[in-house]
């Protein structure tokens, strides 16, 4: 089964400077097996969210919802199941100012 695992950071926080900690991590998911894909994404100040109401389309800057939090990448993994997918996420680095969500993919 695959599962998305979203990681989630305070951007006003100061860089913890895990970009070493983070090409292991990527480097060992890869040999394993479990990696099917995985990106860093840009600030969420470059984020365009699209809403539909009453059939109008509105446009507007920024992320989805206003939240200290926000998404700052992801990495889309193979498990055998929640518990190994928790496994992958207990993995990734990180500091006091992130979080992992762990969400099973729904295959269509």
């Amino acid at each position: 089964m695959q599962y998305l695992l979203m990681i989630y950071s305070d951007e006003t926080a100061p860089d913890p400077g895990l970009t070493s900690e983070y090409m292991a991590f990527t480097q060992d998911i890869v040999k394993s097996g479990a990696f099917k894909a995985g990106d860093r994404l840009k600030p969420s100040s470059t984020a365009t969210t699209v809403r539909i109401r009453d059939g109008k389309t509105m446009i507007t800057d920024g992320p989805f919802a206003e939240s200290r939090e926000q998404l700052g990448g992801y990495y889309l993994v193979e498990a055998p199941d929640l518990d190994g997918a928790i496994a992958w996420a207990r993995k990734i680095p990180g500091g006091p100012n992130y979080a992992v969500e762990v969400r099973p993919i729904h295959v269509m």
